[in-house]
């Protein structure tokens, strides 16, 4: 992936994997525990996100349902200078978090919080330079979700697993109305994993104070 992860980065993936499996035993975070599976399909797929951004030092970012913190821990541990945000709506899982930064000896802000109540607050409104989400939702609601939380100029990030294109004909509109723009889709094989895609949305337009819209018309009134 072109990631260079040093001596200290390292052994915190091991101490993420280790509490990451000791608490999966209390509170269902994953079904993926294996170490293969927890390095590849977790932290090696998060990381791939520098393998289509470049996010320059110290670049504010929010993670839009991190739950059990990918890909926003693992970006971190790689760039502990990046300003990240782990949001989430389940206090739990963010305990956890909680848990495993101070374990690694790391710093985020935690926002326990619903997406679409949080972007509609000014110190969260267009004031990260990125947001990324792995895995929430499909493409077109999750736009919705994540583009107001991004200032002009800055950028969307979608990890999605396989044939994303279907997402991204059917998101190209919303998009549009959010104010942003697809710069570039990238699709590659993730080792024995199979096929990722990675989506980049750059915000060109502040983005209707009318968006987003409460969950349940964001789920059933899709932007179209």
């Amino acid at each position: 992936m072109g990631v260079i992860l040093d001596e200290k980065a390292l052994e915190r993936f091991d101490i993420y994997a280790k509490l990451l499996k000791e608490w999966n035993e209390k509170i269902n975070l994953t079904a993926i525990t294996d170490p293969e599976g927890i390095t590849v399909k977790h932290f090696l797929d998060s990381l791939s996100l520098f393998k289509v951004a470049d996010l320059p030092k110290g670049a504010k970012l929010i993670d839009v349902g991190t739950g059990a913190g990918f890909p926003g821990v693992a970006l971190l541990i790689a760039r502990p200078d990046l300003k990240i945000t782990l949001l989430d709506s389940t206090g739990k899982k963010l305990k956890v978090i909680e848990d495993i930064l101070f374990n690694m000896d790391l710093e985020a802000e935690i926002l326990h919080a619903r997406a679409e109540e949080a972007a509609r607050k000014a110190e969260y409104r267009e004031k990260f330079d990125f947001s990324t989400a792995r895995a929430v939702a499909n493409l077109r609601e999750l736009s919705e979700y994540c583009l107001p939380f991004v200032k002009k100029g800055g950028t969307f990030i979608s990890l999605k697993a396989a044939k994303a294109q279907e997402e991204i004909d059917g998101a190209k509109k919303a998009i549009s109305l959010l104010g942003g723009e697809i710069l570039k889709a990238e699709s590659f094989e993730l080792l024995d994993a199979g096929e990722r895609n990675i989506i980049l949305i750059k915000k060109i337009s502040q983005t209707s104070p009318k968006y987003p819209r409460p969950s349940a018309k964001i789920s059933k009134n899709p932007l179209v």
